[in-house]
């Protein structure tokens, strides 16, 4: 493979991105850089020699100027071309000219005046002119902020584009480089910086944009951080420009609206409306192939002549046309963004720019792309505010109605163009359908923006926010109205006595035998016996819901398995056995308590599944199996152990099952039922029992496999979280605090 041929006296490779020029002596190409040419100097070169063919040809020679009216200098005058725009010819029959006073279209506001939430109440149609920074939340340098000054803080070696006004023509140089010629005594050109954006450099710290800009800007509202895209910077530019320099009439790329400083020196503006007219007359021109000798102020009804001075900011919202004239040595801040005000003007004038086919240099970066998530964020927002039966404000719907058409022809040419703006994770036609049907919901249901706003603290004069700044209000707003709606519920379902169920009540039992056995001296029972004096001294309900409601009132008392006292033995009972005769009333009750706040399970589905898990209670006493003996009377210790410990019981500090624990010192009785019989029908006289907050010794028919694992290997050395201990747990902690000792439920 042949080498790449070098160029130049530094023997380089061929760069597009440098300057070079041609020596018309030997024909060798060289970097403007390695021999002192300009690029804007290149074109008054007639005939260049390079610095190996100087000594023998001589200097370079240069055009001859002709006249000063044209962009080509070096044309004959003989009087019959008309100027063109930028010439210094021009510039002299500008400033002679009379224009309509700029105070017919200008808003004189002060800072603290211009937010986001007046543009929205009153629209933005017009110019606003803040003669004062204040209240702005505009922070720049001071006004002794110098040209220099920029080369130290962005760097004289960042490459910049500059305006050759005399010939409207555009070309790059070192920062430095412009910064000499700024300085010189007497400049042969008139050179303008208008593109300089340093959103990437250190002087970035020290420019902070209108509060205004800030908010309504679609790049930071609206651009996600993981955009495929690099995000857009256009919103911070210094402009330094010398006197008589100009830029003829055009609007701001996508129909971007601009805030605009001067720091010091002056500006002229000349300003146009953005009428369906004038926007016909305006790409006409533009198209056309004499632009640059006709002043387009002449085609229009009206051109505004607007001095901005020294201090003053300056607002121009979308579409205005504009051109600009520096009556004196000027630097200026400024900076474009989109907004929602205006959508459909801005889509026009990107729609524009690729009519008049404008280099990409010269567009909103990625414009497309921020349509596609600023649609997606406003479909979200008319979501809300339907939600919450607030009509979106006029601006809103317009900009939606017009966003959709141009995402529709976008979408298409994807098919055709290879590059792509729709973002990844967007679905475009499905964002395109949600948007069509949340347009014609407010359509067809009468939505439209003349209904009165039913959202609650809007200054906005009657119009429902719409925008993503005050849409948090309105979000919170919802919120409070929910959590209101929450409170009456609750308050509501307080004033109903609850009836506690067999849960509540084991659960309270538990939490109060707990407190019983950790704090201290207990109460004491004369009717129990002296052993148990000495040991516990404690008196218990059966919980507090027991204590509370006197229907459901238990009190059991055990001792080695065997209960020694019944409170609430049923009269006529003609049982002799004491467990039995406790466990029916145990049963009875808790169906009494639990009847009235649980739905009777009837499904037979559903019963049998219960049943298969020992999850059914009988309601009442089966009158035909008085005969059959409870469960825990079980002679056979091995039977026993077969009923307790098919679940995981809990684990003792041995390693041995509690249930273990339980049979050395008695079962602990809370009622449970019976096995039930092959033959008991299931029904109203059944209940569902909660086995997540029942002790193991719920009975089963299922066998037990393996006994369960110790407490470490079962938890894998996990720990439960403060406060998630259940009250199994809980009561396997009494068990194994008292398996030595007599205890009174």
């Amino acid at each position: 493979m042949a080498a790449a041929p070098l160029y130049c006296v530094c023997r380089q490779p061929y760069d597009v991105s440098r300057f070079m020029i041609e020596c018309d002596i030997c024909n060798d190409w060289f970097h403007g850089s390695c021999v002192q040419v300009e690029e804007h100097h290149a074109v008054d070169i007639d005939v260049y020699h390079c610095p190996n063919c100087q000594p023998q040809h001589g200097p370079s020679l240069m055009k001859k100027r002709n006249n000063w009216h044209r962009h080509d200098y070096t044309e004959p005058d003989d009087g019959t071309r008309p100027v063109q725009a930028g010439t210094a010819v021009f510039v002299k029959e500008l400033q002679n000219r009379t224009f309509a006073s700029g105070e017919e279209v200008l808003l004189h506001m002060a800072g603290e005046q211009v937010t986001q939430r007046y543009l929205e109440k009153h629209g933005w149609q017009y110019p606003i002119s803040v003669p004062d920074k204040e209240g702005l939340g505009l922070r720049l340098p001071p006004p002794s902020f110098s040209v220099k000054d920029v080369e130290q803080v962005v760097g004289g070696d960042k490459i910049i584009d500059v305006i050759d006004v005399a010939r409207q023509a555009d070309s790059k140089m070192k920062l430095k480089e412009f910064v000499k010629y700024y300085y010189k005594a007497h400049r042969p050109k008139v050179l303008n910086v208008i593109s300089l954006e340093f959103s990437d450099t250190k002087m970035a710290e020290q420019v902070v944009i209108p509060d205004v800009a800030q908010k309504m800007s679609w790049v930071e509202n609206y651009w996600p951080d993981d955009s495929f895209f690099p995000k857009p910077f256009v919103q911070k530019y210094c402009l330094m420009g010398v006197k008589n320099s100009y830029t003829d009439f055009h609007i701001d790329f996508g129909g971007t609206s601009v805030w605009y400083h001067v720091l010091w020196g002056e500006k002229i503006f000349y300003l146009i409306k953005p009428t369906q007219a004038n926007l016909a007359l305006y790409e006409a021109w533009s198209s056309s192939h004499n632009q640059s000798e006709v002043f387009f102020g002449d085609l229009v009804d009206k051109c505004y002549k607007c001095v901005v001075p020294q201090g003053t900011t300056m607002l121009i919202p979308t579409g205005w046309i504009h051109a600009v004239l520096t009556s004196q040595d000027c630097m200026a801040f400024g900076g474009n963004f989109l907004h929602n005000l205006n959508i459909g003007m801005q889509l026009r004038c990107y729609e524009m720019e690729r009519r008049l086919k404008t280099p990409d240099l010269f567009k909103f970066p990625y414009f497309e792309a921020i349509c596609w998530y600023v649609a997606k964020n406003l479909l979200e927002t008319l979501k809300d505010l339907r939600e919450d039966n607030c009509p979106p404000q006029t601006y809103l719907v317009e900009g939606v109605k017009a966003l959709i058409g141009p995402l529709k022809t976008w979408l298409k040419r994807e098919v055709t163009e290879p590059t792509s703006e729709v973002p990844d994770h967007i679905r475009p036609n499905h964002l395109i359908k949600e948007l069509t049907k949340e347009i014609r919901y407010l359509e067809g249901s009468g939505g439209g923006t003349s209904r009165p706003v039913k959202c609650q603290g809007n200054a906005s004069g009657g119009q429902c926010p719409a925008t993503r700044s005050t849409l948090e209000r309105v979000c919170q707003a919802r919120q409070a109205r929910r959590a209101a709606r929450r409170l009456r519920a609750q308050q509501k379902e307080e004033q109903v006595p609850k009836v506690p169920s067999n849960l509540d009540i084991l659960e309270l039992h538990t939490r109060e035998v707990l407190k019983r056995l950790e704090v201290g001296p207990l109460e004491e029972d004369p009717s129990f016996c002296l052993p148990v004096h000495g040991k516990f001294n404690m008196v218990s309900t059966a919980s507090a819901a027991a204590a509370e409601n006197p229907d459901t009132h238990l009190r059991l008392m055990l001792h080695n398995g065997q209960i020694i006292r019944d409170v609430r033995r049923p009269a006529g009972s003609t049982s002799t056995s004491p467990a039995k005769t406790e466990s029916e009333s145990w049963a009875a009750e808790q169906s009494k308590s639990a009847g009235e706040t649980e739905a009777r399970r009837t499904a037979s589905g559903q019963e049998g599944m219960l049943s298969m898990a020992g999850l059914l209670c009988p309601s009442k006493p089966d009158e035909g199996a008085t005969s059959q003996e409870p469960w825990w009377s079980s002679p056979s210790r091995e039977q026993h152990q077969h009923h307790v410990a098919g679940d995981n019981s809990p684990m003792d500090s041995q390693g041995n099952s509690s249930s273990e624990a339980w049979d050395n010192q008695g079962p602990l009785s809370f009622g449970a039922p019976s096995p039930l019989s092959h033959n008991a029908s299931l029904g109203d006289n059944y209940q569902y029992c909660d086995p997540s907050m029942s002790p193991p010794l719920h009975p089963s028919k299922r066998n037990a496999s393996n006994s369960p694992p110790v407490s470490n290997q079962a938890t894998k050395g996990k720990r439960p979280k403060k406060g998630m201990a259940t009250a199994k747990q809980r009561l396997g902690k009494i068990l194994k605090l008292s398996r030595h000792n007599r205890l009174f439920v």
